[in-house]
């Protein structure tokens, strides 16, 4: 076992105590997240008159293009089934698959990401209990189609409901999370090819979120707008600790296990 551990811990940049310390932090939101969501299940009527004033909004503004912009894409159902199956699948896969390669291949700018991550969900776990708001798919008096629901069946869209919160359509984390994923992996990817693909990734995440009717426009917005408010408290907080939390580029030998001090950042 001794040996196991040994050499697995190789392959992790500061050890096993900081790989644990940073699986427990994200767990630790994601408990944060499920007990909003129990303050938020009984306000149902609460967070439909939240997106019906969504709605107001937007037609106020004369942007309530979404049920067209839906019924446009419904006549190509290829276009819907790309969407739905990105929408169930890419959110949780592509952001927890980048977090786990920074930190394993590009650890340094890592603790940088790691912050903006967790102010982004303080910031949106706030907005869902003070703002709980229904999605658009569940409107349909305005036009809107669950496309969602109808391809994956009611049975596994109700096991989804039980593990994300219904009325947390804004701010949009979708759209949030893709920018913050995104931005960091175009600065620190090497292949040259895969550069464009995460420029494109945030607007094709805007894409994916309205053509499902998930998330209004002004929803994704919103998710931006956090994004932004992140990294500007991710590089505040790594000018007063800057040896641990300061963006940093990694140096072209950097790989896991070697390059770093013994000291991990908290």
């Amino acid at each position: 076992m001794t040996r196991t551990l040994d050499w697995s811990s190789r392959w992790l940049p500061r050890g096993w105590f900081d790989a644990l310390r940073q699986l427990t932090l994200f767990a630790g939101a994601y408990y944060a997240y499920r007990i909003v969501r129990g303050f938020v299940d009984g306000q149902t009527a609460v967070a439909f008159d939240h997106a019906r004033s969504l709605v107001d909004a937007e037609r106020g503004l004369g942007l309530f293009f979404e049920p067209s912009f839906q019924h446009w894409a419904l006549g190509m159902p290829w276009i819907v089934d790309i969407a739905n199956w990105a929408y169930v699948n890419t959110h949780f896969v592509v952001t927890t698959t980048f977090l786990i390669w920074l930190y394993l291949a590009r650890n340094s700018a890592f603790y940088f990401v790691r912050n903006m991550f967790v102010i982004a969900m303080g910031l949106a776990l706030v907005g869902y209990l003070v703002f709980p708001a229904a999605p658009p798919r569940l409107l349909p008096e305005w036009g809107f189609t669950d496309t969602v629901t109808a391809a994956v069946g009611a049975g596994q869209a109700h096991t989804a409901s039980v593990l994300f919160n219904p009325y947390a359509a804004m701010p949009s984390m979708h759209v949030g999370f893709a920018l913050m994923v995104a931005i960091p992996a175009i600065r620190l990817v090497r292949v040259r090819a895969l550069r464009p693909l995460w420029a494109v990734y945030p607007a094709f995440v805007t894409f994916v979120v309205v053509v499902t009717a998930n998330h209004f426009w002004i929803d994704g917005a919103v998710g931006a707008l956090v994004a932004g408010v992140s990294a500007c408290g991710a590089y505040w907080l790594g000018r007063a600790r800057p040896a641990a939390w300061a963006w940093r580029t990694p140096e072209p030998d950097e790989t896991p296990g070697r390059g770093l001090g013994a000291e991990a950042p908290a």
